[in-house]
């Protein structure tokens, strides 16, 4: 609707025809597409090195049995709809807690801020949290974590949730890619244990976006 006004307003200034009218639509398509596929590109790159560390026997969850016929995991198709500019607002007062884990481990997580963002045209928001050891070491300082559930759980993706790495921003916005989501370490093998998605991190709705269920038939 913008570009349409613009183009109407110079049109009535130095009387462009229609199709100069059209000449602007095309720029604004060509400039969306090459944004899309920027953002297509790095997805498709975080699933080549997803798969290369699943190969890796050094840095694979998966057992030998599983890990010597790898291939791929299995992904949704990349989605531009399931990248989302959130509001993040940040909670400098909050407690530190020790988040349960699938095993008697617990992790000392604190609330870092709260998202808050609209996917599937409803407006959503999720705690997003930093763990109290890991923001000790330097490689991990900025590290934040989000883990979540959704409607896809237990259907076409892992019955736990799925977690999704991001690091704090340098503004009051932060980018969730949901492409990026991915499954804990235990959906493939049970001697890892995983932290459990609080249920305050449930969307009530289908993220078809990221890695899906791991089929170990």
């Amino acid at each position: 609707m913008k570009n349409s006004v613009l183009v109407l307003a110079l049109c009535g200034i130095v009387f462009f025809g229609c199709k100069e009218k059209k000449k602007y639509h095309d720029l604004a398509e060509q400039e969306i597409t090459s944004v899309s596929n920027d953002a297509i590109s790095d997805i498709l790159k975080f699933q080549r090195e997803l798969n290369e560390e699943f190969k890796n026997p050094e840095t694979s969850p998966l057992p030998d049995k599983f890990r010597k016929d790898f291939e791929s995991l299995d992904f949704f198709a990349p989605d531009t709809n399931y990248i989302v500019k959130a509001k993040l607002v940040l909670t400098p007062e909050a407690i530190p807690f020790m988040m349960p884990t699938t095993t008697d481990r617990k992790s000392e997580e604190v609330v870092y801020g709260i998202a808050y963002f609209t996917i599937n045209g409803v407006a959503r928001q999720l705690e997003i949290y930093q763990n109290k050891e890991l923001m000790l070491k330097e490689e991990y300082v900025d590290y934040l974590f989000l883990p979540f559930t959704d409607l896809t759980n237990g259907e076409e993706t892992y019955g736990g949730g799925r977690y999704i790495d991001l690091r704090i921003p340098k503004t009051d916005e932060i980018t969730i890619d949901f492409n990026r989501a991915y499954n804990p370490y235990c959906a493939y093998n049970k001697k890892y244990s995983c932290p459990l998605v609080p249920s305050v991190n449930h969307l009530n709705t289908k993220v078809m976006a990221g890695v899906k269920a791991f089929d170990k038939d």
